[in-house]
Formats: structure tokens, sequence, C-alpha cells
């Protein structure tokens, strides 16, 4: 049974419509309908495109009367500059909204360009939370895969083109006013994706239930989305076509998102975001390269939480709760056939102390659990190494 351990004060808006089920992109134009989308920009990459997505989109909104100018100029990690040429693009075709269909990149790309067609100035100037001015347009969030769960968040984490860190910009505005969540679309994810991403969904509700910005909302959208993760994940990876299985892993990548949203991540994410600006390793795998390690670093402050999470998904480990949790998600990253040891990424032990000293600068590790600074993260990066 779980409880209330304390009455952390908290607040919680939910601000965006969700939308669920198979062949609910069908719905895509009465969405833009009702929000009095007339011109709007579609934002996807450029794999999204290739798989007809981008297409059955676009049809759908312009059945519904609504003209559809096309932004693809940019790729699966996008940086500052290409948020602004896609700002531009908006504004030269004075659209009035904007639809986002896609994985996290296209999701995040939309929100950035967003703040820069409203606001102006360029994508730093929006790093952290709450400097837009002016209002944004409104969106309609579809992601493609079950994964950022950016759709149910109102951050973008977009590269500095120069540095390749991620910045994160958020607003409350910048909440899409739809999340369109249609498992079918998952159905065209190669199975390295949907495991790096489904992983990555996984570390999204592992940290957010145990960061000390958690509350009661937080650990009810966390629980579940780990329960589902957890429970689904190895058979989409067996069976991609199951739509079933794969709306059970959208959805908590959904929850994972609200999750995050309500609450904030911790040190995993802190030191895989320094492996991906130097070595240009794919988030999801820079995650499950980090997190069994963090899970067991921060066992002596959240083993009873992390045993809540297994007995939401019923599994056991009362005995060593935070060591049960590394090894199941130690399991699930080899079932997945997911990279194991830095070296995997490209590192060189030489490198341990420089990605320490970023990984301290990462705003999510202010929220971890157990204390983290340069010597943690250099710890923790021994031990994946």
């Amino acid at each position: 049974m779980w409880y209330l351990e304390s009455v952390t004060p908290f607040q919680f808006t939910s601000r965006t419509r969700l939308v669920f089920g198979a062949g609910a992109l069908a719905r895509l134009g009465e969405m833009a309908v009702e929000l009095g989308f007339r011109r709007t920009l579609l934002v996807s990459d450029p794999g999204v495109v290739a798989t007809g997505h981008t297409e059955h989109g676009r049809r759908v909104l312009a059945a519904a009367g609504i003209e559809v100018i096309p932004f693809h100029d940019f790729d699966h990690d996008p940086d500052s500059e290409m948020v602004e040429r896609g700002a531009r693009v908006a504004g030269e075709a004075r659209v009035d909204s904007l639809v986002a269909l896609g994985g996290g990149s296209s999701l995040d790309c939309a929100k950035g360009l967003n703040f820069i067609l409203t606001n102006g100035g360029r994508m730093g100037d929006f790093r952290g939370y709450g400097k837009v001015q002016r209002p944004l347009l409104p969106m309609i969030g579809v992601p493609t895969t079950a994964g950022t769960g950016s759709e149910a968040q109102s951050y973008a984490l977009i590269s500095d083109t120069v540095t390749r860190e991620k910045m994160a910009c958020g607003d409350p505005g910048a909440a899409f006013a739809v999340a369109l969540l249609d498992p079918e679309l998952t159905f065209s994810q190669p199975r390295a994706l949907t495991a790096a991403a489904g992983y990555d969904a996984l570390s999204h509700a592992v940290e957010s239930y145990v960061t000390t910005a958690r509350n009661a909302i937080s650990d009810l959208f966390a629980r579940e989305a780990f329960r589902l993760i957890d429970r689904h994940l190895e058979h989409a990876l067996e069976a991609p076509s199951d739509v079933e299985t794969r709306g059970a892993l959208l959805l908590g990548a959904h929850f994972a998102g609200l999750a995050i949203e309500a609450s904030m991540l911790g040190a995993t994410h802190a030191c895989a975001n320094p492996l991906s600006a130097r070595y240009g390793t794919p988030h999801g795998i820079a995650i499950a390269l980090m997190l069994p390690h963090v899970v067991r670093f921060n066992g002596p402050a959240a083993a009873p939480r992390y045993g809540e999470l297994l007995r939401a998904a019923a599994r056991r480990g009362e005995d060593d709760p935070a060591g049960a949790l590394a090894a199941r998600l130690e399991e699930l990253a080899t079932r997945a056939a997911l990279p194991r040891g830095l070296r995997a990424a490209g590192a060189a032990e030489a490198d341990l102390p420089a990605l320490a000293e970023d990984a301290a600068q990462q705003w999510t590790g202010r929220f971890n659990p157990r204390p983290f600074d340069v010597a943690a993260a250099l710890e923790l990066y021994r031990a994946a190494f």
C-alpha cells in the first residue's frame, strides 16, 4: 500500500487534451479545426517523412480545409540553428499554428521554433523557464515514438549549435493544446529505436519517482508509467505490430512525461547529456549506459521508493530494492540489445574527469535524491566504464 509520506506543496494543471487510440490520426483535422487552425506549419524530421506518416497527416489536415506548410530541415537532435531556420520558414509563411508529428526531435523542434517565431531573439534567450513575453501559437503534438513524452511537457530540449549542450527551454504556453496518441504510428519504429526510446521512457518513470521535487501527482504518473513500460517493452520488441502492446508503451511514455512535468529528473540524465554532447551518443543509449549505476548509487537514499516501483510491476526485491531494480534494468538493456559500458560510446578512461565536471553542471542533477557533485559523477562514470 502506498501512502503520502509528507504533504509536499505542488501545483498541477492539465494544459493538454489527450486523445488516445488506434487510428486516432484520423482525428487530426477535427482537432485542428476546433482550435481554429487555418494555416499550419507541419514539423516532421526526414526520417518520419520517409515512413509516410507525415503525408498521411498532411492529407487529414488538408481534407479539413487547413493549409499546410511543411518543415523538415532538421535532424534527430535539433540544434539552435535548425530551430531558428524553422522559425524563419514559419514567419515567412505567416502560419497561425503548428502540428508536430514525429519523435521527440520533431516535438521539441516545434516548441523551440514557436518561442522564436512569436517572441523573436535566439534559442538561448529562452533557456530556463518563463522567459516568454508574448503568447505562443497553438500546437498539436502527434508522437510517432514511445519515448520522450515531450507531448506531455512544456519544455523543449534543444542543443546549442556550437557546444552541443542541451538547453531546456520551458514555458506554460509551450504545452501542446492537444496530444494525439495513435499506437499504429509506432509500428514503423525500427527495433533499435523502440528499444532506446522505450528505455528512455522507463528512465523518466524511475527518476521522476525519487527526485527531491516529487509529489503525489508525479508519483501517480510515474508508478503507472513504470508498470506499463516494464510489462510491455520486451513484447514490443518481439511483436512490433501488436497494437495493444504498442498502445501500452505509448501511454506509458506519455505518463512518464507527465511525471517529469510534475516532478523532475536526476543524475542519470545529468550524466547522459555530456555523453551525447561529447560523443554524439543517442540519448536513449546514453541513458541505458548510466541508469542501473545511478539506481545503485541512489540506494541509500531511495531504496524504499525503488521497492514501491518493483511492487507496482509485481516484481520482488524486498531485501535490496535498489539492487533488484538495477538488475531488472540491466536485464531489459541486454534483451533490448542496448550497448553496455562507456567504451561503447567511444569514451576513454582519461575523459572521465572532464565528463564528470560537465555532468555536475547539469540542472537535473540538483534534484537527485542523493547529493550529486563532481565526485559523485566521476564515481558513476567509473562504475559504468
